[in-house]
C-alpha cells in the first residue's frame, strides 16, 4: 500500500532528512518532525518557505507530484511588500520573463490576510511600507519561482506558504504536524 504524508513544514526547516550543508550548526530537517522509514519528499519547499510538503514511498507518485511536465497545480498564500496594482497582477497572471525563461500563466488574486500560525521568526514589519496578500497558483515549480515572480513585478515576497498541491491541502494540519493523505 502506498504511503502518502501531508506535512506542514515550518519556516527554517530543510526539505530533506539530513543536513549536508557546511554551516557550523546543524539546521532543522524533516527528521526532526517525521520518523517514518521509506518516505521521501515529492518536490521541495525552500528553507524560508512554509506549508504543504508531500512525502511518499511511491517513486511514480513522487514524480507525478514534483515533475513540471505533469503540470500539478500548486497554490501559495503570499505576503508581498506593497500593494500590487492591476498591471502587476496581470503580469503575474500572464507569465513573466525570468532569467531562466518565461513562466507559464498563473492564477493570481488578492486575498484578505489569512488566519495562519505565527511565523518564527516573525516577518519584518515596516510602518512606512504596506504589505498585502495574494493567492498564486502555478503549474511549474522552478527554484524560488513565486519569490522571483513577485520581485519581478516590484513586490518582493515577505512570507510564502504553500497551501495546496493538486487535490491535497493543508486544511487542519498544524504547523510542524503531519497526517496521512
Amino acid at each position: 500500500m502506498t504511503r502518502l504524508i501531508l506535512f506542514n513544514k515550518p519556516h527554517g526547516v530543510l526539505s530533506q532528512f539530513t543536513d549536508k550543508g557546511t554551516q557550523g550548526s546543524p539546521r532543522a530537517t524533516l527528521s526532526d518532525y517525521i520518523d517514518l522509514p521509506g518516505v521521501y519528499p515529492a518536490g521541495r519547499l525552500d528553507r524560508d518557505s512554509e506549508g504543504l510538503l508531500i512525502l511518499t514511498d511511491d517513486g511514480k507518485l513522487q514524480a507525478r507530484i514534483a515533475d513540471p511536465r505533469f503540470k500539478q497545480p500548486k497554490t501559495y498564500l503570499v505576503q508581498v511588500e506593497g500593494l500590487p496594482d492591476e498591471a502587476a497582477l496581470d503580469a503575474l497572471a500572464s507569465g513573466v520573463m525570468l532569467k531562466d525563461g518565461p513562466t507559464r500563466p498563473a492564477g493570481v488574486r488578492r486575498i484578505a490576510p489569512p488566519d495562519l500560525w505565527p511565523r518564527d521568526p516573525p516577518v519584518r514589519y515596516r510602518k512606512s511600507v504596506p504589505d498585502s496578500w495574494l493567492e498564486i497558483t502555478i503549474t511549474e515549480g522552478r527554484n524560488r519561482q513565486v519569490r522571483r515572480m513577485t520581485a519581478h513585478v516590484g513586490h518582493p515576497t515577505l512570507r510564502l506558504v504553500r497551501w495546496r498541491i493538486g487535490d491535497w491541502a493543508l486544511d487542519g494540519i498544524a504547523q510542524g504536524a503531519w497526517r496521512d493523505g
